[in-house]
């Protein structure tokens, strides 16, 4: 799922050429994403598209060779052909006057059109531009000159040679993007690099090295030609393109430098962040902020959307914390559907909610059957990821916040600590996980990429230990899984007990007494002499398998059960309609507050979420629970503090047929919970924590 999709889309035709292009936004004033070398294509620029979209009409097209527009190394692939195509997409696209910004050869690119047609640009931004300005690496020179010999030595900058390109294209792409991208935890942005590159061919690639490249002396008289503002930005490891060629590209342009220290050639993939507010800051610089008035203290609460039991909490510790500081203000910064819970709650959401992009569609568009890789989901997340946290920045950056609560927040905690000198206002932290763990069947590779995850943030926490000015664990030590973090890291519990506090477990409520929950069944219309099954699949749309086959199962539970009464609830993301419910069996839509149903239950089935299985925990109720499969949250953290607390029994859903799971439902009814206390004032707990942060 992408962060945006294109409002205009199409092609501009030069000499019977196809260029593909893609328009996003409607603002002023219009901004064009140059493509860079054709190893790669528009989406690149994925990180950058959602946040300039919301300030500015932004134009990417796919560079000849890669993807949509033409491929074949018959054609001309000169950068008088690559300059050309631009004014094309311009034309094609009405665009009269726009921002060029250039990555790589882009900024090349970029230099000869704002040469030869000024009136078409506005502004000029370059970054790790590949220019003839000053001398290159010499082993990247060496490489262009013998870039046709047939070589024995195929290690290094060996492999830029068209004969190993022929048999060995997905090697070269590997060695070339390792040095495109040296900074350590770059696996996600080499491995979509890496795919991008397949999508052109190494004939195709070979091709636009032999194009006609602009020579120095050419450069020269060109850059004299520039009359627009320029900037440029590089960083100072980059092994693709000295740092010294952007420094005497802004000497030549009287441009505006940003060095970025520790990053290497491709910025805008590995710290986008800091590439959107270098670029936003030359096209818009930011205005003097106004003298701070008094005002009321501000409190900016962030609840997670994957699952609806954040909302609850969240809304808990938040009551808490009022009685603690009436003084602070309280805004919230959520997705739908949390955002319809918070304002049942009579809470306010900040109108910036509405430019976040969705996360549970996302997790939705990556399920299948009963199946979440949830890692995974997590990991190609991250241009939404991306959005969100500058919808976040741009939010805070007035600093009119005193404090951020981030329930599990992983983009605001990530970037932030990416950027320290970007934070604004006191951070808390809250988490009922950590650590990422590999699915068995992931195999090497899954184990190696979980475990740099887990490094990186390992690293970011102890390299900048106050930018969490609190670190909560929902929970209590003992809820933490006993792994480790990977090969040569900390055990994870230990660790956290170094790093977390520990106020226990926020249920949001107080389980009812017995008397209590005879009189909710009342109240709910459920019989004494009847047993009633809820069925609950979280709030987000990946359950409707499990919804479907429960229901499905209800037949032979009540040829067991003859006084079975199954309610099944389909969420705020699952339309009631498409469950096909035989008589007996009651679908509902989304239900409000409904830990007092299952509270008053006789049973429960649910999928393998943490909120719903430890609602059913503090309230005594006996329940079956299906992870889905390859949700490493669900199958280790979750399932971990459910065995500690004995509570509920664990269904493999792929061998729970109706029979499985209406025996699994008698013997279940059978047992009498025994399970560990929940305790009841976690969430006043975390509010007292909190509330020592705020000054």
């Amino acid at each position: 799922m992408r962060a945006r999709e294109p409002t205009q889309t199409g092609f501009a035709v030069r000499d019977g050429v196809r260029i593909a292009y893609d328009v996003y936004g409607e603002g002023e004033p219009s901004v064009l994403l140059l493509p860079a070398w054709s190893i790669t294509h528009s989406r690149m620029w994925k990180a950058q598209v959602p946040y300039l979209a919301r300030y500015y009409r932004v134009i990417t097209f796919d560079g000849r060779g890669n993807g949509r527009s033409d491929k074949t190394p018959e054609l001309d692939y000169s950068d008088d052909a690559y300059a050309a195509d631009t004014i094309a997409v311009l034309d094609a696209t009405g665009t009269a006057r726009a921002t060029l910004i250039g990555l790589s050869a882009g900024g090349r690119w970029g230099v000869m059109v704002a040469a030869r047609h000024p009136h078409r640009v506005e502004r000029l931004i370059c970054i790790s531009p590949a220019v003839p300005t000053a001398p290159r690496a010499p082993e990247f020179v060496a490489a262009i000159a013998r870039f046709e010999q047939r070589r024995d030595d195929q290690e290094g900058w060996s492999k830029f040679n068209r004969h190993y390109w022929k048999t060995h294209y997905r090697e070269f792409l590997e060695f070339f993007f390792s040095q495109c991208l040296p900074e350590p935890h770059s696996t996600k942005q080499f491995e979509d690099s890496v795919a991008w590159g397949l999508q052109t061919t190494p004939e195709t690639l070979a091709a636009t090295i032999c194009g006609r490249q602009v020579s120095a002396d050419e450069l020269r008289a060109l850059l004299d030609a520039v009359r627009c503002p320029v900037t440029v930005i590089q960083g100072d490891d980059d092994r693709i393109v000295p740092f010294r060629v952007g420094r005497a590209l802004a000497d030549a342009t009287r441009a505006q430098f940003v060095p970025l220290s520790g990053c290497g050639h491709l910025p805008q993939a590995r710290y986008p962040v800091r590439i959107n507010l270098a670029i936003r800051d030359a096209i818009s610089p930011p205005a003097a902020s106004p003298k701070r008035r008094r005002r009321p203290k501000r409190a900016l609460f962030i609840s997670s959307p994957i699952g609806l039991g954040h909302a609850q909490r969240d809304v808990a510790i938040a009551a808490e914390f009022r009685k603690l500081r009436p003084d602070v203000e309280i805004e919230w910064l959520a997705q739908n559907p949390v955002t319809d819970v918070l304002r049942a709650q009579g809470e306010q959401v900040h109108p910036a909610s509405g430019a976040l992009i969705n996360e549970s569609s996302h997790f939705e568009s990556a399920c299948g059957e009963h199946d979440l890789h949830a890692f995974s989901a997590i990991r190609t997340m991250d241009e939404i990821l991306v959005n969100n946290f500058m919808v976040f920045y741009d939010l805070v950056r007035e600093g009119n916040y005193d404090l951020v609560v981030g329930d599990e927040a992983w983009d605001v905690d990530h970037f932030l600590h990416e950027h320290p000198n970007e934070k604004r206002t006191a951070f808390v932290w809250m988490t009922d996980f950590v650590g990422w763990i590999p699915m068995p069947d992931g195999g090497d590779y899954e184990r190696r990429i979980t475990a740099d995850y887990n490094a990186e943030m390992i690293e970011h926490v102890e390299r900048f230990p106050q930018l969490r000015d609190r670190s909560i664990f929902v929970g209590d030590p003992e809820d933490i899984v006993p792994d480790d973090f990977g090969p040569n890291l900390p055990r994870i519990r230990e660790w956290c007990e170094a790093h977390y506090d520990f106020p226990g477990y926020v249920t949001g409520f107080v389980p009812p007494s017995e008397d209590e929950r005879a009189m909710l069944r009342e109240q709910f219309g459920y019989r004494p002499d009847e047993l009633v099954c809820i069925v609950s699949v979280g709030g987000s749309g990946v359950g409707g398998a499990l919804l479907r086959r429960i229901v499905d199962a209800y037949p032979d539970a009540k040829r067991r059960l003859p006084n079975l009464r199954m309610i099944a609830v389909a969420g705020p993301r699952i339309d009631p309609s498409s469950v096909r419910a035989p008589a007996g069996v009651e679908v509902h839509a989304y239900v409000p507050q409904l830990h007092r149903h299952l509270s008053a239950c006789d049973i429960a089935l649910v999928q393998g979420g943490l909120t719903t299985t430890m609602e059913l925990t503090a309230s005594r109720r006996p329940f079956l629970y299906f992870p889905l499969r390859h949700h490493f949250e669900q199958t280790f953290h979750v399932r971990h503090r459910l065995e500690r607390y004995g509570s509920g029994r664990c269904m493999d859903f792929a061998g729970a047929t109706s029979e499985v799971i209406a025996a699994a439902m008698v013997e279940e009814l059978r047992r009498t919970p025994a399970y560990r206390a929940v305790s009841s004032d976690g969430a006043a707990k975390a509010a007292a924590l909190i509330a020592e942060v705020v000054n």
